[in-house]
C-alpha cells in the first residue's frame, strides 16, 4: 500500500478549529499518516534525520497549515529550511534525487473570504499567487505539484460549514491519491 504523508504545521492546533477540523476528517484513510510537526517540534528545533527519513519514505507529500500574514507559520519555514536544504544541497545524490516526480499538494487556510482573494480584492492577490513560493519549491526540487485544498473564512465556519469542508477535504485527497498512483502496466 502507497503513504500519504501529511504534515500539519499549525502552530497550535488544540486551539484551531479549521486546520483540527480537516485533520479529524481525513483521520483514518488508507495509507494515510498525519503528522502534527508542531508538537513533536515545539521549539522549532528540526530533527532532520527524523524528518529526511519520513519523507523518503512517503509516495505523496501534503503540507497543510494556516495562512498567517499571506505567508506559512514559522515553523513549516523551519521544516522547509531543514529538511530540504538538507537534501537537496547537501545530500542531492544520495536523498533529494530520491524524490524526483514526488506528488505534492498544499492544504491551507485562509481567515477571509474567497472574493479578498483576487486581483482587485482586500489583499491584492489571489491565493494561487501567495501559494508561488511553495510552488517555486516544488518545481526547484523536483517535485509533482498539485491543485491546492483551500478554504475560506476558516474561523467563521459554522460547525455544518466545517464538517463540509473536511468532507470536501477528504474526498479532494481521496481522488488525488487514486490519480496519482503509479500505473501498473
Amino acid at each position: 500500500m502507497s503513504k500519504t504523508l501529511v504534515l500539519a504545521f499549525h502552530p497550535d492546533i488544540a486551539r484551531s478549529r479549521a486546520n483540527a477540523g480537516l485533520l479529524s476528517a481525513i483521520h483514518g484513510i488508507d495509507g494515510v499518516e498525519i503528522v502534527d510537526v508542531q508538537r513533536i517540534y515545539p521549539g522549532g528545533d528540526i530533527d532532520t534525520d527524523v524528518e529526511v527519513n519520513r519523507l523518503l519514505a512517503a509516495d505523496r507529500l501534503v503540507l497543510q497549515y494556516p495562512m498567517q500574514w499571506y505567508a506559512t507559520p514559522a515553523i513549516l519555514q523551519a521544516w522547509l529550511d531543514a529538511v530540504l536544504t538538507h537534501m537537496f544541497y547537501i545530500s542531492y545524490e544520495s536523498e533529494g534525487r530520491r524524490l524526483q516526480g514526488l506528488p505534492v499538494m498544499i492544504s491551507v487556510t485562509a481567515g477571509n473570504t474567497p472574493e479578498a482573494y483576487r486581483k482587485n480584492g482586500r489583499n491584492m492577490f489571489t491565493m494561487l499567487e501567495l501559494l508561488a513560493p511553495l510552488r517555486a519549491m516544488a518545481h526547484r526540487c523536483g517535485l509533482a505539484w498539485s491543485s491546492p485544498f483551500i478554504v475560506y473564512r476558516a474561523n467563521g465556519l459554522s460547525p455544518r460549514e466545517l464538517k463540509h469542508e473536511g468532507s470536501r477535504y477528504a474526498q479532494q485527497l481521496k481522488n488525488w491519491i487514486v490519480s496519482s498512483e503509479p500505473q501498473s502496466v
